[in-house]
């Protein structure tokens, strides 16, 4: 008999194929990973000259910050980044 490889009927014939999905290739448990990635990433900032700034706001404006940058086709990080510099050099234009 044949074997095909889209045929899963004859199970014996398949025993040993792997089967798709993430392999394991990092020996560290997945919470570890999570936070040597952010470690690196914070890293990559620093190195980039980027400061974390972190505030709260209403649901209505995430929203609308959201919506905006969507429409703008940028990141909504980039966004704000992008309305606080132009709210900046409108102070300073006064």
């Amino acid at each position: 008999m044949a074997k095909i490889a889209t045929d899963r009927t004859t199970i014996d014939l398949f025993a040993h194929d792997k089967r798709p999905g993430r392999p394991r290739t990092n020996p560290l448990p997945r919470e570890e990973q999570v936070k040597l990635n952010k470690r690196n990433q914070i890293k990559r900032d620093r190195t980039k000259g980027l400061k974390r700034i972190e505030c709260k706001v209403s649901d209505q404006l995430y929203q609308q910050l959201c919506q905006s940058a969507e429409a703008q086709q940028m990141t909504r990080s980039a966004y704000i980044e992008w309305v606080l510099e132009q709210a900046l050099r409108q102070t300073q234009l006064k």
